[in-house]
């Protein structure tokens, strides 16, 4: 948790920007796995209750009515029943006293606050709810059905968080490296480990336990696999076989809740193969292309396209494709190697802020997405940049047997795809390279101080110097 100061700032700063109303920011409540008292998954607070309140218990609700400048924390106290199983923790009163808060309130009270805040036909603004109790909640003290709340939260306290949320500041950017920190470690332990025979669950499982060692959780789950050209490739129980590419995308979030989220792919043998090296290099020069321009006032939108080009110029010169650059690009042609974004916004979510909708989010006015373009629909990111932002940079060449008979069949893009040659490629898998990256004044630096290795000859000589012991 930061100075209360902090929250208090940023209470101030949010009734600023949405200037008029009842604001209701809703914390999480415990996700038990199987029955009531099995409380498997680890707590998470909703972000942006963590962001203008800080306070990490369950049960909790942050209410700002902007008109009467006034500030409540709802909730109520646990009784002996839970600390006898818990423990004691602070009062709500407590609580709401450490993040600068002067009020507090039961939890009955919520229905009384919304309904005479509607009694005086007073705007109630909320975020979209993505959990199912939450949607119940407001259906039972709004009155909104949950098919219905999406479009009803309030765009004036989506776009206020969002102007926030997105430049992060001197003591956010720490906990970022902090984050950094744990997924160095994790991402070299998997390294270290891989090899012929040792299965991607163990590796996958090695991952989570630094995770929660050293912070909190990791920050979504693990995609640990030989099949990179899966998107989101959990890991299975197969074995790692010698002469695959394993991918690994995996990241951590700290005890404060910001997050990592680094991809890289080794060849399991520990040496890449030199048709494993050609698409490799394509991916790591796109990757390093993108610190090379990506700055204030410049749109990612651009920058994803740029990639884009230098992409399909490099697959050209391999065979893979052909025609023009620019109308390949144009048609989505390069949409069949990399079916996604070139990155999206990082901070205490790993998606950034995505359940406000990603619209909301990574796009303006100026960078609207083409939404029915295979491809260019799944952008997460093309907004201007900005000093402080926080982006992934995350490029990737993928073989997708699925998507190769379907395009080739159809005829899809056949001007720009030379189909022989991809057949051969159908159990290459995929790359992807990913980093965290901090938008500075006059360009764009890594998130952490320690690199995990990308460079080809780095990779090499890292797996074979740090081989780590597999237990039985």
């Amino acid at each position: 948790m930061f100075s209360k100061q902090t929250y208090v700032e940023r209470r101030a700063e949010l009734k600023r920007l949405v200037k008029e109303g009842i604001v209701i920011i809703f914390g999480n409540n415990e996700s038990p796995c199987n029955y009531p008292a099995n409380a498997y998954y680890p707590f998470r607070q909703d972000s942006s209750f963590l962001y203008y309140f800080g306070q990490k218990r369950d049960g909790l609700i942050g209410v700002i009515d902007i008109d009467n400048d006034i500030e409540t924390l709802v909730g109520d106290d646990i009784d002996i029943e839970d600390i006898v199983w818990y423990g004691s923790v602070d009062s709500v009163h407590n609580l709401a006293e450490a993040v600068g808060v002067a009020n507090t309130a039961p939890m009955k009270t919520i229905k009384t606050i919304c309904a005479n805040a509607m009694r005086q036909n007073r705007r109630i603004h909320f975020l979209p709810p993505y959990r199912h109790d939450i949607k119940l909640l407001i259906f039972d003290l709004l009155g909104i059905h949950p098919n219905q709340q999406k479009e009803a939260a309030s765009m004036d306290l989506i776009k206020a968080v969002v102007t926030m949320r997105s430049k992060k500041s001197a003591e956010e950017i720490k906990e970022l490296e902090k984050a950094a920190t744990i997924g160095y470690k994790m991402h070299t332990t998997a390294m270290a480990l891989a090899r012929p025979g040792v299965t991607e669950k163990y590796i996958g499982g090695k991952l989570a336990g630094i995770a929660q060692s050293y912070g909190a959780m990791v920050s979504f789950a693990t995609i640990f696999t030989q099949h990179g050209e899966i998107m989101h490739g959990n890991p299975s129980e197969t074995l790692l076989e010698d002469g695959r590419l394993a991918l690994c995308d995996a990241g951590a979030e700290t005890m404060s809740h910001y997050c990592s989220d680094n991809t890289r792919t080794y060849p399991v043998s520990g040496k890449f193969t030199q048709r494993q090296l050609e698409i490799y290099s394509i991916v790591e020069d796109c990757h390093d292309y993108v610190l090379s321009v990506a700055k204030p006032g410049v749109k990612y939108m651009d920058v994803h396209f740029a990639v884009c080009k230098l992409m399909t110029d490099r697959l050209k010169a391999l065979g893979l494709m052909k025609g023009d650059t620019e109308e390949a690009v144009r048609a989505g042609a390069h949409a069949m190697f990399m079916p996604h974004g070139l990155g999206h916004m990082m901070g205490m979510d790993v998606h950034d802020m995505e359940g406000f909708d990603q619209i909301n989010v990574g796009f303006d006015e100026e960078t609207r997405p083409i939404l029915d373009q295979f491809g260019t629909n799944c952008l997460r990111m093309g907004r201007k940049l900005e000093e402080g932002f926080v982006v992934t940079d995350e490029p990737g060449i993928y073989f997708i047997p699925a998507l190769i008979d379907e395009w080739k069949a159809s005829g899809h893009c056949a001007e720009f795809l030379n189909f022989d040659k991809i057949e051969t490629y159908k159990d290459f898998g995929g790359i992807r390279l990913e980093d965290d990256v901090l938008i500075t004044t006059g360009g764009c630096e890594f998130i952490g101080k320690e690199r995990i290795p990308y460079h080809p000859n780095d990779v090499e000589k890292f797996m074979a110097e740090n081989r780590l012991k597999i237990e039985d």
